[in-house]
């Protein structure tokens, strides 16, 4: 098995990896992310491949980049083909939740995987995962409520599908975990691609 570096900060991706039974390492790479595109799908895409690409570039530098696998992922919420980032203040916060009130919205996460050989040859491989999410119409004093709670302050969109969000959520299309910030299934059968062809070589 190759060695696996998960280039993110997010404990909710690293408990993720960790449930699908994963051994990875955590590199977290601090350098600026800027994307060029204007389709949130192909944003998360970019942004992906940049965190993994800033990772590796990092490792590479001390000479530990041989027979891995690293990967970078982007979650963004989009609702009428805007991205909703992660909320400044509480304020932000409820305007961000009226308006996701009683319809859907999509969630897309991009993940980058740069496989690394035994040479040091690098293969990639680019992907956003695209989840359709319905939110039951909540009245305000219900937003006001979770809004208090405090979960929805570092979650893109103001909420968390895992948490007390989840009375709201009258369905999804697609992958749940895409939404929580890690299409697992996707990321599982990719490495699992991976190995076999390495296999076969």
């Amino acid at each position: 098995m190759k060695k696996i570096i998960l280039g993110s900060a997010s404990p909710r991706r690293r408990e993720l990896m960790a449930q699908i039974g994963l051994e990875f390492e955590v590199v977290v790479s601090h350098k600026e992310e800027r994307y060029e595109s204007e389709i949130p799908e192909e944003i998360v895409k970019e942004l992906a491949l940049m965190k993994a690409e800033n990772v590796a570039s990092e490792l590479q530098e001390q000479g530990v980049l041989k027979d891995t696998i690293v990967i970078g992922a982007d979650t963004v919420v989009v609702l009428d083909e805007q991205i909703l980032g992660k909320p400044k203040d509480e304020a932000d916060a409820f305007c961000m939740l009226m308006s996701l009130q009683g319809r859907a919205h999509q969630v897309f996460t991009g993940v980058a995987m740069l496989d690394f050989d035994k040479e040091g040859i690098r293969k990639t491989y680019n992907q956003a995962v695209e989840t359709k999410v319905y939110v039951h119409k909540m009245d305000e004093e219900e937003i006001t409520a979770y809004i208090k709670s405090g979960e929805p302050m570092d979650k893109a969109g103001a909420y968390g599908i895992q948490g007390k969000f989840a009375p709201y959520i009258d369905k999804i299309e697609g992958d749940y975990y895409n939404v929580v910030g890690l299409p697992v299934s996707y990321v599982y059968q990719q490495l699992k691609v991976i190995q076999e062809k390495e296999g076969g070589q």
